[in-house]
């Protein structure tokens, strides 16, 4: 059957791998328009239309899909489906109305839970212990289509974003891959979201990354693993915006000092007081340096009776 596909970045690109290694046709690929990147600020194709391209597939890149042009195109191909991961526009409900089968979403929580842009990092802000992806019947409403198919993902105390991204990405593919021809054919039911369950996953905003020492110290670890690779915590040393890559909780006991200020350091890491507990930092990143581990930099200085700041970091 004909297949159109829409995603943008790399968390789409095991869902089009998997459609490429199947017995349909892909009729075309929909991504969004080459943004500038780097420092040179020159254009650069998304991740999917790298192997759209290489793959030999028609790409499209619409600035939108709310024009009649736009969507005469779209109806030409013929989709019996469309696939959309991650493809980051907005679809009018007469583009949802043009594949036979209608549309379907690899979206990367448990839905109801974290609709919206950002449900990886908001799963792990939160403190989820469990994730996953979900397989839905796309509507006009915000992820709120009907259910098709789910898989769950547990969340490890030291996950990044990034790492379970990947992971979700992957099986986002592979639960595409075992139902894609029982929902060509038109045989999986589709089971209404309970819309009364429903949190929202905000965007990300710069500003979040600053880390206030005055929160526990298990909400700031996990404030930094949901913003690896991106926007990266940052806390501010010396006037200059220190990163924080990676950090985890550690037993203290009774000891106690201010939030911010570090009660030990040594090849092990830096450790910090939290308003409670006490966070290990193990890597972190100078303005223009490299990434290294935080016993490096703890070598590299003194910090008895140092602290960091509490505001004002990530701004």
């Amino acid at each position: 059957m004909n297949i159109v596909f829409a995603g943008t970045p790399e968390f789409a690109v095991p869902a089009l791998r998997t459609l490429l290694d199947s017995d349909h046709a892909i009729k075309a690929i929909y991504t969004q328009p080459d943004r500038p990147a780097g420092r040179g600020c020159k254009l650069r194709a998304s991740p999917v239309k790298e192997v759209a391209l290489a793959a030999g597939l028609k790409v499209y890149q619409p600035e939108n899909l709310k024009g009649s042009e736009a969507q005469q195109e779209l109806a030409a191909l013929q989709p019996d489906l469309m696939v959309v991961v991650a493809y980051g526009l907005i679809l009018p409900a007469a583009v949802l109305r043009i594949p036979l089968r209608g549309c379907v979403n690899v979206h990367a929580s448990l839905l109801p839970r974290w609709r919206g842009a950002a449900p990886i990092q908001r799963a792990i802000i939160a403190g989820d212990t469990e994730t996953g992806v979900t397989l839905m019947q796309m509507e006009v409403g915000l992820d709120s289509g009907p259910i098709l198919a789910a898989a769950k993902c547990p969340i490890h105390s030291a996950d990044t974003a990034g790492l379970l991204h990947d992971r979700l990405a992957q099986l986002g593919a592979e639960l595409l891959g075992h139902h894609l021809d029982v929902i060509l054919a038109g045989r999986l039911k589709p089971e209404p979201q309970d819309a009364s369950r429903a949190t929202y996953a905000a965007k990300l905003d710069k500003r979040e990354a600053a880390l206030d020492w005055t929160l526990p110290a298990t909400v700031l670890q996990r404030r930094i693993n949901a913003f690896n690779p991106w926007p990266v915590a940052q806390t501010l040393f010396e006037g200059q915006a220190l990163r924080i890559w990676r950090a985890r909780t550690i037993d203290y006991g009774n000891r106690t000092a201010s939030p911010g200020c570090v009660i030990a350091y040594g090849k092990d890491g830096i450790d910090v007081a939290c308003g409670k507990g006490t966070l290990r930092l193990l890597e972190l990143q100078l303005p223009g340096g490299r990434r290294m581990a935080a016993g490096d930099f703890a070598n590299a200085r003194s910090l008895d009776g140092r602290c960091f700041a509490t505001d004002n970091a990530g701004s």
